[in-house]
């Protein structure tokens, strides 16, 4: 009894000291009873890997996976404390670490389980699968599938109940195909993507995708439902389309992927969510995407850690409705940096080499107002010569708080309605600011130029631009 009361206690007292944020972190039995206690969580609240008890949507697994109660630590510190007794010296779970939050514009209380941050399979029933030749392999129950080979002409095609979870761990993976995907999900609950400790692996399609019916399969990776790609792995992808594709939830809570991609890098339909991974993307279109062609009020993008290169010719990063950024490092050199109806930065180190706007609200999603706020981190936009905005939103611009620094010869700050500076700090070409300038709203232009008249401009001569009361942009 009095150890079950000194459990309860260290796991109340871990609980206390936790901090938000998402990095991965190795837990060990040499750490402290809580922290190991902590790494049992994510087994013991997994998903299941058995179709007949899956949770049958997310609302049931986020509940089944973040309830954590004092009986339920005390419980989780028991079990450490009988494995260690039974002499377990090798304990290791490694898992990305998040703390949600309803403060942002994207609500990201529940928007990681367990087993999403979870970076290592549980291998004790998983099945082994060797890559071949003009195969496909096809899953049709849930599970943990162990892929390792190289192979060409091969699919990893997964076809399970929607209520299955499946997850394919990249262990030593090579597959070159010519018009397919190498990993098609055509149906499951959720599929995982885990790149095995260490591994080093290479999905590469090298011609023109041919559709499945009525589905277009225009990525390496392709899935119709939920995706979510962790690990300690490297994957390398090659397309001569898009890189990954998911047409529901794509999640990223670790792992390392070098994509080259004639079109975009990163796509997903409804939200494309970041918690961890390093990421270097060169993409023909946009670098990561979230888009929905059918419901406008979704396609959103959320970061809040990772490590990020991104060379796209056209956008860095695209949200139809909305995008929020909450740390990570991220590098981008693209036409747009980043674009979507609604941008909140609220941390991390952004650094944007743009040609045409670095960072774009426009009016793409029904859901929001176009506006560019920045609570938090530091923020760098190096524009290029020429016609370019380093801010440039189709409604207004709030500076609150973090560092923006701009620098460019054509418009710092490009706004419709209104521009609010309420705290941080404002750099214009190296100088700090007290204000937004009032002459960065673009008036009519004269000939070859701009002009600003206040708030209604004037009318601009042969080969000027303007705006008319900041109704246009």
């Amino acid at each position: 009894m009095k150890q079950r009361t000194i459990n309860a206690i260290i796991m109340a007292l871990f609980v206390s000291l936790a901090v938000s944020g998402c990095s991965e972190n190795a837990l060990s039995n040499t750490d402290t009873q809580s922290k190991a206690a902590t790494s049992v969580s994510a087994a013991a609240d997994s998903e299941t890997t058995t179709a007949t008890t899956a949770p049958a949507d997310d609302n049931e697994e986020a509940a089944a996976e973040t309830t954590t109660t004092a009986a339920k630590a005390e419980e989780k510190a028991e079990a450490v404390s009988a494995d260690s007794d039974d002499g377990e010296s090798s304990l290791e779970v490694v898992t990305a670490e998040f703390t949600g939050s309803s403060s942002g514009i994207i609500d990201t209380t529940d928007l990681f389980s367990d087993r999403d941050l979870r970076q290592e399979a549980d291998l004790e029933d998983a099945q082994t699968i060797t890559a071949a030749d003009g195969e496909t392999v096809n899953i049709t129950e849930a599970g943990v599938y162990v892929i390792s080979g190289s192979a060409s002409g091969c699919t990893i095609r997964v076809e399970a109940d929607k209520e299955a979870k499946v997850q394919l761990v990249l262990d030593g993976v090579s597959i070159t195909n010519e018009d397919a995907p190498a990993i098609y999900v055509v149906s499951a609950d959720k599929c995982f993507i885990t790149t095995a400790s260490n591994s080093e692996n290479t999905l590469e399609v090298t011609g023109t995708f041919t559709a499945d019916g009525d589905t277009n399969t225009d990525a390496v990776i392709f899935s119709k439902d939920d995706l979510v790609l962790n690990g300690l792995g490297t994957l390398t992808i090659n397309s001569t389309d898009n890189g990954i594709s998911g047409k529901d939830d794509v999640k990223v809570t670790g792992g390392t992927y070098n994509i080259t991609s004639a079109k975009a890098g990163i796509e997903a339909n409804d939200s494309l969510s970041v918690c961890g991974g390093t990421f270097s993307i060169t993409a023909g279109s946009d670098a990561i995407k979230c888009e929905n062609s059918d419901d406008d009020t979704l396609g959103t993008v959320y970061i809040s850690d990772g490590e990020f290169e991104l060379s796209a010719s056209s956008d860095g990063i695209q949200g139809v409705s909305a995008v929020q950024i909450d740390g990570g490092t991220i590098n981008i050199t693209a036409s747009e940096g980043i674009e979507a109806t609604y941008i909140q930065v609220n941390g991390g180190t952004i650094d944007i080499t743009a040609s045409d706007d670095g960072i774009n609200a426009s009016a793409k999603s029904s859901s929001y107002t176009p506006t560019i706020e920045f609570n938090g981190g530091y923020t760098t936009i190096n524009m290029g010569a020429g016609d370019t905005d380093g801010v440039d939103a189709n409604g207004s611009v709030y500076v609150n708080g973090g560092t923006v620094s701009v620098n460019t010869s054509g418009n710092s700050f490009d706004y419709d309605y209104t521009a609010e500076f309420n705290g941080g700090t404002i750099i214009i070409n190296g100088e700090e600011v007290s204000e937004i300038p009032e002459d960065m709203m673009g008036g009519m232009g004269g000939f070859g130029g701009r002009g600003n008249m206040g708030d209604m401009g004037d009318m601009g001569g042969f080969g000027g631009r303007g705006n008319m009361g900041g109704a246009m942009a």
